[in-house]
């Protein structure tokens, strides 16, 4: 199993949270006004799993041995996923900053959460795609098996505590639910395990 494999599954969670708030914005933006919780919840999960977990892994795990094998850190494509994991950074910073206004039926605060969040989800789901079809079919051409073994086992000991680990899975699937959306963190955390278990 490659490490790219782990980084594919967690995609489809994150992609999963970000239909969540695409259907999220859609309700502010007919109702003028906010449910917070959720809200709040969704940018819980995308700083702790898309963010400190998952981006985590790349930033420290695999951009880097990318780069000892030959990628340029300043103009590579890791490069470009970097300065895009700082966007999306600002980006939720934005979004988060409209949640109070927007709850409380501030028409600016609320058109601001709804062009934060659909800017997010567009930039991410980019950001993704650019990742599932590209870098890592790129990464599995240059490293080796013994580099896919190694990134596995950093992987597990990097991860977030288990116990944070699915409550980010729980967040996730209860926003599935809310929203109507089609989970896929269940089928991620089976996957996840048979990686480590196979690493």
């Amino acid at each position: 199993m490659r490490a790219t494999e782990v980084l594919k599954g967690e995609h489809r969670v994150i992609e999963q949270v970000l239909d969540c708030l695409e259907r999220m914005a859609n309700q502010c933006e007919r109702e003028g006004r906010l449910d917070p919780g959720p809200a709040r919840d969704a940018v819980t999960f995308f700083r702790g799993f898309a963010d400190r977990t998952h981006h985590g892994k790349e930033e420290h795990q695999l951009f880097p041995m990318l780069e000892d094998r030959g990628f340029s850190p300043e103009a590579g494509p890791t490069a470009v996923m970097r300065r895009e994991h700082v966007d999306g950074r600002a980006l939720v910073e934005q979004l988060e900053g409209a949640i109070d206004g927007a709850a409380l039926g501030d028409e600016e605060a609320a058109r601001g959460f709804v062009v934060w969040s659909r800017t997010y989800v567009q930039m991410l789901r980019a950001h993704i795609e650019k990742e599932d079809t590209c870098l890592f079919p790129m990464a599995d051409r240059v490293l080796r098996e013994a580099d896919q073994r190694e990134l596995l086992l950093r992987f597990g000991r990097g991860d977030a505590a288990p116990a944070d680990r699915e409550r980010f899975l729980r967040v996730a699937d209860a926003l599935a639910d809310r929203f109507g959306v089609a989970r896929a963190s269940r089928s991620w955390v089976s996957w996840r395990q048979t990686c480590l278990q196979t690493g």
